[in-house]
């Protein structure tokens, strides 16, 4: 019998469940026997004892919105907006953690293929700029996301390169064959056939399912419990992780062993954390930094808006 639930995330927040049936794989799309060629259950995590573990995440803020008034073509819209990007390093084996390689970005975007350079509004607030073709809005936003991810995934790739184990907050972008994952908190698709869907609901905290791949892109993926469901829905605190299929299969069930049991140990709280426990608390605290680093929103925008005042000819 279906029940209905209070979803634990902040409404602010949005929903851990938030169906997008245009990125649903077409039938046939998705190979369930990578790892497992039969029945699924739920598997048990492993933890390998890694001594080091990155978390690398970003946040992003739209400063100020821009508009190019030219005489000939009219009105061009464009934003300015800072983001940042950075890593929580876990050293298990010190029993520490510290947030590094801290990189903090001002990008303006302009409609109308512009190329208008935004006055510097101080040593700590220059934009770059870059442009869309376009005047759709939209086009400007999924640029200046695409700046940050863009940051995400090459902080991520460092590390991943320098030897640590990394787990990168949203899809990979780079599918390198290194220790890398990528952590997506909210589910917009139904991967799975039904008869294997239904093995996400039997999760226990610290137990994943087998290992499967999406016919268009070239990753591993599996769902992992963070925690007991305590009278939640069936999918509560479930996330959904990948690894590059250029890694080993065999490297890759290790890699979804270990998170498994590892995640469970850094999960958020709902009394500490508007979206626990899938915001995972050394990804908390780097965007509390983050967001810091960005400077008060009030004083950045006016910041901007004297800077260009100052730069328009009298």
């Amino acid at each position: 019998m279906a029940r209905l639930h209070v979803e634990t995330w902040a409404p602010d927040y949005g929903t851990p469940l938030e169906p997008d049936l245009e990125m649903a794989p077409e039938d046939g799309n998705v190979d369930v026997a990578v790892e497992v060629d039969g029945a699924w259950e739920p598997m048990p995590g492993a933890d390998d004892g890694v001594p080091v573990v990155a978390f690398v995440d970003g946040v992003r803020r739209i400063d100020a919105r821009l508009t190019v008034d030219d005489p000939d073509e009219g009105p061009v819209a464009g934003l300015c907006g800072s983001f940042g990007v950075g890593a929580v390093v876990w050293r298990r084996d010190e029993r520490r953690s510290e947030i590094r390689d801290v990189r903090v970005e001002r990008l303006a975007v302009l409609g109308g293929g512009r190329s208008e350079v935004l006055p510097a509004a101080g040593p700590q607030l220059t934009y770059r700029t870059e442009a869309v073709a376009d005047h759709d809005p939209a086009s400007l936003i999924r640029r200046f996301h695409g700046a940050m991810r863009t940051a995400e995934s090459d902080l991520a790739e460092e590390l991943a390169l320098a030897g640590y184990f990394v787990i990168a907050d949203g899809p990979l972008n780079q599918l390198s064959a290194t220790d890398k994952v990528g952590y997506i908190k909210s589910h917009r698709a139904p991967y799975l056939p039904p008869d294997r869907l239904k093995v996400v609901p039997e999760l226990g905290e610290g137990e994943r399912t087998p290992l499967f791949t999406i016919g268009q892109y070239r990753r591993y993926s599996w769902y992992s419990r963070l925690g007991p469901r305590e009278g939640g829905h069936s999918w509560t605190g479930v996330v959904r992780c990948e690894v590059s299929a250029a890694l080993p299969l065999q490297r890759a069930s290790v890699l979804a062993d270990r998170c498994a049991a590892l995640l469970p140990r850094v999960a958020s709280a709902p009394q500490v954390d508007p979206r626990a426990p899938q915001n995972l608390v050394p990804i908390a605290a780097l965007e509390r930094e983050l967001r810091r680093r960005l400077g008060e929103p009030g004083l950045v925008h006016r910041g901007l808006r004297e800077a260009v005042a100052r730069a328009v000819p009298v």
